[in-house]
Order: C-alpha cells, then structure tokens, then sequence
C-alpha cells in the first residue's frame, strides 16, 4: 500500500460483502455434519455489482450460491491484503436480506465477532440470495476504506461486495462476478471479461482471492494508454477523470510511464502476471489512494494530476511504488502476511521490507524514469532524511514497533506525529536501504548493488500471479548471495535498536551530505503549493495548513516551548494578520533580532499572544555533495534500461 510519506494521514481503507457454499459428499457428511452448509460450492458463487448509484455513494450488491440444510456462518473480508490491518468497513453495509426459494432467512450476528453473519438454511436447502448495498464515503470523511467515487467515475474492489463461508481457504472459493456500469461509462480491469454488453460486463469465474486482487476502474472521462507497446506481456494505464481536459496527457508524460515498464524489467527481470493495468482515478472528490495488486494497482489523485506539474510532481512515485508490489508484496510476501483467510489477523513485523524496500524502490524508479529528475530525487530524499533525523519520537520508539502496530498507525492522526511516530517504516526504511546499496557498491568497487539483491530476490519462472513466501532468513540469506556481510546485524540496529539519528549512511556513502539552506527549492515550492502547507519544521518547529492552522509541531521545537499546540489557528505575526510570507518574513528578521517572534493564535472559542523565542533564520533541508568523494547516489538513479531519462 501506497503512503507518499507526505500526504500519510489522507490514507485509507477497504472493504464490503457476499457469499457461498454448497454441501459436503455424502462420505464427508458425518464427521462434518456440524457445518455441512459451510462446505464448498461445486458451481462458482454468483455475483452481480451495481454501480448506477455509485455517484449517489451507493452500491448494489446481489449474489446467489447452492446451500444444503444447517448453519452457515457468512464472513465479510476484514483483513485486505495490502492494507496491513483489520479494515474491512462492514459498518457501512446496509439493507442486508437473504432468501432461499423466495422466503426470507433470518440472519444474526455473532455477539463477538462483528465481520460473522449467522444464518439457518432450511430443511429444503437450495439456492441462496443475498442482496444488500454497500455505503461509499463522502467528500467530508477522512479515508478509512478504499471504497471510492465521485459525481463522474467509481473504483469497485471487490471485497466491499461480497460475503464468503467459514472455513473455507479463499484460494478454494470461485466467483462468476458480474457488474454494472452506468450508461456512457467505460471501465478497466486486469479482471478477464467474458463478455460485456447492454452495460453490464460478465467476467470470467475467478478464485476469491483473484477477484479481491482485481479492482476495477470505471468512469464517464475514460483513456486507455497502451505502455511501452514492444514489451511484452501487455501493460496499459487506464485514467478516469472528473472532466475530459484531465485526460489530455501530454506524449512526454506517456513516455515517462513507458520508461517506468522498461526500467522495472531490467531491475526485476521476469514479470508475474499475465498483464498488467495501471488504474487511475483523478479527482478532487476522492481522497489520494494506493493499493497494490498482482497484475493491476489502484491508484487515486486530484483531478489535474497528469496536467499540472505540481499535482504531478506530488505524486511522482504514487505509480512506481505500487507497480513495484507486483514483485514485492504480491509475488514475494512475507509468511506472516499470507494467511488462508481474510478474517485472519497478519503479523506486520516484516513491513520495514514489504513496504520499506518498495519505498525505496519506488523512489528509485521514479527517478530512473524521469517521473523526478535527479535534483528532485535528491530534494525528494532530503525531505525524508530530515523529517526523520528531527522527529522525537524516536528516542522512544524503535522503527520495529511501527511496523508491528501497523495497524493502529494508519488511522492515527496527524497531531503529535512527530512525538508519536507513524508508519515510518515506509521512509525510514527507505534511508537504510539506500544505505545498503551505498555499502555494497562500495565494498564491490561498484561491481554490485541492491539491483543484483532485487534480481536474485524477485525473478522466477514469470507469467502468471503467483505468491512466493519469505522470511527474514531468506532476505538475509540472498543479501549475503550479493555481498557477504553481518546483515542480521546491520538490519538489527537499524530496525530494532532506539536510533537518536535517522540512518543518513545511504545518502553520506554516495557522496552527499543533508544541510539546511535559507530558501525553499523549485522541488519544495512545488510541494507546497500541491498540498497547500506551510513547513517550517526546522526553524521554528510547525506544519501549518496555509491558512495558519497547525497540524503538528516537534515537542523540542521553539514553538512547542511557546505553549503552541496542533489544531491551533494562527491569527497575526508580531501584529499583523497571518500570511505566509509574514510568517516568514517575521522569522527572517528575528535572526536579527533578539525579540521573540509574537503569535496570535486561536484554540477553539479562545485566543491568546505567544513568544516564540527562535533566532535562527529560516531552514529547509538540502542535499549538497562532498568534494572529492565518488557520487554513488546519482549513479543509482541513472536509467538502466537504456537512454537517458525525458526531461522534464
């Protein structure tokens, strides 16, 4: 799953409901009497999505399967792969009904367990249907699923719209799903279509698991952009839009997606999948999105993203992230993320690779592809170093524990952030793997890299979606294929350990070094204007909405010592009402000064004057080399595929 480091607290969330089963042979049935209707359908389960209501927030779910006499539990998906928690948002299913024949079945739901509906299949059995709708959020919530849609385009995963049995191993299950579009609409899936007509699109019985991994995209503003068209297997991108303009990509941006294919196949080597679908949606009415999926990814922005530079640079490595799941997190998981059920809880300890690696993975092929050129990588990877080498909370909290407590991190809020720590072992992981390449390209003298780790790690026999487990032995083992070296014990302190300092060894071995400058780059502007904040972390402690809310502060920092605190609305500086550049203007002049900066704020009904006691000029991070030692860091992110990367 995609968290841009910087827009971590707009994230997500998955999830809806329906069905199956069918009877036990008669050898089976005795020992297996107790939950002889919870055995396995020998017909696929069928299920028809509507989404005619999507704009309204409202999906329409129907399914029907065979049913043999007795109880049946009917789970709703709660554990989504890729979401890394319990976020199947059963609470917005509604006007769930069952029916055998025609006449209803009673239904309840276990007192302890919120995501198992209990039903009694009648002595005749049969076949049951399921109906019910599935509650989109609106533009007012914060993401807490991945349901999503506005006036003019919807993004359907599955699990929002289905139910399936107890007991059953969701590779056993097999879904014959239907679903409607509204008219004029169009989609794109990885999803094979049988066949498609009167707008309703009838696709070929799956196995659970493959619908749940097979998202759809559908939308009035709808392209299709075939990649990279000489390589094979096929990759397409399909956009849905809010308007028709958000679509007029400009060829170079096309090209840079193309390169994306290319310079993932020479990193990676085989692919596994049979094709591959970059789902879109652009709009300013569903909240920024990324999940990964084996032979698709479902990825969501604002509505001008491909058109406008800013929104674009934002997102630069929301694609490249995800893209790169296909190999780590789809195709190589961790053992612990691989249950047989989605009601059964994952062990996140391992994220610091499935999301960590992908990270820097992403970073680095967006680069290579020139989605970033090399100056914004790099201010890209200041951002990062310098968020995490001032942020507190690590003087308390190992990079270990976010990935273990993954699941209580996503939905935590943005105050305190920096005194909490969030899910950091997307970034902070980031720094150790560059850290990694750096060391081995050293060591080797430059005859290897974390690029001969990725090939060893990810290639195969290619083709078809296929999951392939891990360990931190077998990390640990094909790290040292590559380079021997004590490993286990550089992951250890770096990820186990309480480290007073991000881990900077990456950024340092190639030849660079994190400072502070007066001035904001092109790259920082650019960010600024995109996300609509203010950042003066570094000088005087605060993230600020640009209209002077505060969104967090360091706990160390001159403004927390002031008695400042997140939520609070900055009125007037030093006397005059609240602008950004009067902020900065006012942090400019205290450098000369040995008056504290005076700020108005608001809290709630109350206001009140703070002396915020900071002399040192404003500070942005920056990345600047070091003379006389090899640039290891521009050489990792020089294309491999061939050519030198589109300019921007």
């Amino acid at each position: 799953m995609r968290l841009l480091a910087r827009a971590r607290h707009e994230m997500m969330r998955a999830a809806a409901c329906a069905i199956l089963l069918a009877a036990l042979s008669a050898s089976h049935a005795a020992a297996a009497a107790s939950r002889a209707a919870d055995a396995p359908a020998a017909a696929p389960i069928s299920l028809l999505v509507d989404l005619t209501d999507a704009p309204r927030k409202i999906l329409h779910a129907r399914l029907t399967m065979p049913v043999s006499p007795g109880p049946l539990t009917l789970l709703y998906p709660k554990w989504i792969p890729g979401e890394h928690g319990p976020t199947g948002p059963i609470m917005n299913l509604a006007g769930l009904a069952f029916a055998v024949g025609g006449k209803p079945v009673a239904w309840d739901r276990d007192p302890v367990d919120m995501y198992a509906l209990r039903l009694v299949i009648p002595d005749r059995g049969g076949t049951l249907e399921a109906s019910f709708d599935f509650l989109l959020a609106t533009d007012e919530e914060r993401l807490i699923f991945s349901a999503s849609s506005s006036a003019n385009l919807a993004v359907l995963n599955w699990n929002q719209a289905l139910l399936y049995p107890k007991g059953i191993p969701v590779e056993d299950l097999t879904y014959a799903a239907s679903l409607k579009i509204p008219a004029g609409w169009k989609l794109g899936t990885a999803l094979p279509i049988a066949r498609e007509a009167a707008g309703v699109a009838e696709f070929k019985p799956v196995p659970l698991e493959t619908l749940v991994d097979s998202p759809v995209l559908a939308g009035i503003h709808f392209r299709t952009i075939p990649l990279a068209p000489e390589v094979s297997p096929r990759h397409v991108l399909h956009v849905a839009a809010d308007s028709p303009e958000a679509l007029e990509v400009k060829p170079e941006q096309i090209e840079r997606y193309s390169r994306l294919v290319r310079e993932s196949g020479a990193l990676f080597g085989a692919s596994h999948y049979r094709e591959y679908h970059f789902l879109y949606a652009l709009s300013d009415h569903v909240s920024f999105f990324g999940l990964e999926h084996h032979e698709s990814s479902d990825n969501r922005f604002r509505e001008r993203t491909l058109i406008d530079e800013d929104e674009g640079l934002r997102a630069a490595d929301l694609l490249p992230h995800e893209f790169a799941h296909s190999w780590n997190g789809k195709y190589r998981r961790p053992a612990d993320l691989t249950p047989p059920y989605f009601h059964e809880p994952m062990k996140t300890d391992l994220l610091w690779v499935y999301e960590g690696l992908t990270q820097y993975l992403g970073w680095v092929l967006a680069a290579r592809s020139g989605l970033l050129t090399p100056e914004q990588a790099r201010d890209d990877l200041a951002e990062t170093a310098a968020r995490l080498d001032n942020e507190p909370g690590r003087m308390w909290r190992p990079l270990l524990d976010t990935a273990v407590s993954a699941q209580i991190l996503y939905d935590s809020p943005g105050s305190w952030s920096s005194w909490r720590r969030d899910v950091d072992f997307y970034d902070e992981s980031l720094l150790f793997w560059l850290e990694a390449d750096a060391l081995i390209r050293v060591e080797t003298k430059g005859s290897a890299s974390l690029d001969d780790f990725c090939r060893r790690f990810f290639d195969g026999s290619g083709g078809v979606p296929e999951v392939k487990t891990y360990t931190l032995e077998d990390v640990l083992r094909t790290m040292n294929e590559v380079f021997p070296y004590d490993w286990r014990d550089f992951f250890r302190k770096r990820v186990v350990e309480l480290l007073p300092r991000a881990p900077l060894g990456g950024i340092e071995r190639g030849g660079w070094r994190l400072t502070y400058t007066d001035t904001l780059s092109a790259y920082q502007k650019s960010l600024e204007k995109s996300r609509k904040r203010i950042d003066m972390r570094y000088s005087l402690g605060l993230l600020l909405k640009d209209d002077g809310t505060i969104l967090d502060l360091s706990t160390s920092g001159p403004s927390a010592k002031a008695g400042l605190a997140p939520g609070m609305k900055l009125i007037a500086v030093n006397g005059r009402a609240w602008k950004a550049e009067v902020m900065r203007d006012a942090t400019r002049a205290a450098s000369r000064s040995a008056k504290p900066i005076e700020l108005l704020a608001q809290n709630g009904e109350f206001f009140a004057t703070y002396g915020v006691d900071y002399h040192g000029g404003e500070r942005y991070p920056r990345l600047v080399r070091e003379a006389g030692e090899p640039d290891l860091l521009t050489e990792n992110l020089t294309p491999r595929a061939g050519g030198a990367a589109p300019a921007k």
